[in-house]
């Protein structure tokens, strides 16, 4: 398997989110929410993505999700895991689409779930680098495909980082207002 970067960059860390950075990593996604789709959702279509999109406990309890640090700042820039479990996307509150049935490595495709960078951390790598370590493991449990329910304003870099679209789908409705979410997946190959 190719690395998209090096597991690590010059100004920033990553490490296994825990339970107590769940406050931190719930601003980091209301932030990125609110802000990165602007251009690619009504402002109705944001609101209605707020209830699919947010902090997955599961992910955290797992140990499949990752922060990135700004080394400088101290600060959250970016975060996200993929998973071992059936659930596409969706947060804590989003338990009617939740599925927590283990994924079968080498015949199942992982989940890479609840991908986020904060509008002052755009355009660095972090997304890419995020990708990259999920990749790797994911390919050294087992799994050679990952599938992933994307945004419209992600999208962009998962077709830049080889995923393609399997299916338009629509993630939510309310009142009439409904947010498109893009299946994708990518194969991972076979792990050494």
């Amino acid at each position: 398997m190719s690395r998209l970067f090096p597991p690590s960059r010059p100004s920033f860390s990553h490490r296994i989110a825990t339970p107590e950075d769940a406050a931190e990593i719930s601003h980091l996604m209301n932030v990125a929410i609110g802000e990165l789709q602007k251009g690619f959702l009504s402002p109705e279509q944001i609101a209605v993505s707020r209830t699919i999109m947010g902090l997955d406990r599961t992910l955290i309890a797992d140990g499949t999700y990752f922060l990135i640090h700004d080394i400088e700042s101290g600060r959250l820039a970016a975060s996200g895991g993929w998973s071992r479990r059936a659930t596409l996307f969706g947060g804590d509150h989003t338990a009617a689409q939740r599925n927590d049935a283990p994924l079968r490595p080498g015949t199942d495709a992982a989940r890479i779930r609840a991908m986020y960078t904060h509008p002052d951390f755009t355009r660095r790598g972090l997304g890419r680098m995020i990708l990259s370590l999920c990749e790797e493991a994911a390919a050294a449990e087992g799994f050679t495909q990952l599938e992933m329910g994307a945004t419209l304003a992600g999208a962009p870099l998962y077709e830049a980082c080889g995923y393609r679209l399997i299916e338009h789908t629509i993630g939510a409705s309310a009142g009439g207002v409904e947010v498109p979410v893009l299946r994708m997946g990518k194969a991972i190959g076979t792990p050494a």
